[in-house]
């Protein structure tokens, strides 16, 4: 039996869902039941029961679960120490990413740490602004990018860029003119995540100042479709543009109104999670970007 199956193991009694496993391990479906099985078989239990709502492990496998999570931590402790006696970081970092955000700091963190530490594996996992923040605190994601709107004490945050959030369009849907005819863009489609998150509360802030109430609503919370829906003609919605410029917004859209500035970009951990070697490693990485980055 060997280390993998473990991970196996216990990502499926956590999820309670091969698909859902297999997404988290970056196999396939077929592979993850086969570890599972050979598991059983190896050892003479059931580990599993099968039901229609998932994986429910058994009272075998209950007990089991304790010795396999601390063979885990174990196993990882032993690869931060043999890392730090020959001076190379190595392990696994699961790092999330709300859909929402730029890829300007995700694309540079990955290729930084590949640089610097060829010997981490990275795993990124991307989901809504919500999602991410659940899975940090129930031990899915390692750290995260977030764009907080408010505290949170039970993370730890490292501030590493800003952006603003605009209101376009594409060019040639809504006229140019001084100000905004906000009867006119009522009578638009919008396009942005309806649930609660920082665009979400902008768009509702924005509707409640005007006296408007779009008639339709496009749910999107990915910048990229967000911004090609905009882009084709689809309806206005709300973009994130860094304030550095480094994301530059094409030609393709139109900047009506900036509507928030200078809203925080964090990489955010539990705070129990401070002295992590791999947490550390990636934090004083952070620091060095910032500091060799332009004001």
């Amino acid at each position: 039996m060997d280390i993998s199956q473990l991970k196996t193991f216990v990502t499926v009694a956590r999820e309670g869902s091969i698909t859902r496993a297999s997404e988290l391990l970056f196999r396939s479906q077929p592979a993850v039941s086969a570890h599972i099985k050979t598991m059983e078989d190896t050892l003479g239990l059931t580990l599993f029961q099968r039901t229609p709502r998932g994986m429910s492990v058994t009272t075998d496998g209950q007990r089991l679960l304790v010795e396999a999570r601390q063979l885990l931590d174990n196993h990882q402790k032993f690869l931060e120490e043999a890392s730090r006696l020959r001076g190379r970081l190595a392990g696994q970092l699961r790092v999330g990413a709300g859909r929402n955000l730029g890829s300007t700091e995700v694309s540079r963190l990955l290729a930084d740490l590949s640089k610097n530490f060829p010997d981490l594996e990275v795993a990124l996992q991307h989901g809504t602004s919500s999602s991410v923040l659940d899975d940090i605190r129930n031990g899915r994601l390692d750290a995260s990018f977030i764009d907080p709107d408010e505290a949170h004490t039970d993370l730890e945050t490292l501030e590493i860029s800003h952006f603003s959030v605009y209101l376009a369009a594409a060019p040639d849907l809504v006229p140019e003119r001084t100000e905004l005819d906000w009867a006119r863009l009522e009578a638009l489609p919008w396009i942005y995540p309806t649930y609660s998150s920082c665009c979400g509360r902008i768009a509702e802030r924005l509707f409640k100042e005007n006296g408007i109430q779009p008639a339709r609503i496009i749910n999107v919370d990915d910048e990229t479709i967000t911004r090609t829906l905009i882009a084709s003609g689809a309806g206005i919605g709300l973009v994130h543009v860094s304030s550095a410029g480094t994301e530059p917004v094409s030609g393709d859209i139109a900047l009506l109104l900036e509507v928030r500035k200078s809203t925080r970009v964090l990489f955010a951990h539990l705070v129990s999670r401070a002295k992590d070697p791999i947490i550390s490693a990636v934090r004083d990485l952070l620091n060095t970007e910032q500091m060799a980055i332009p004001a």
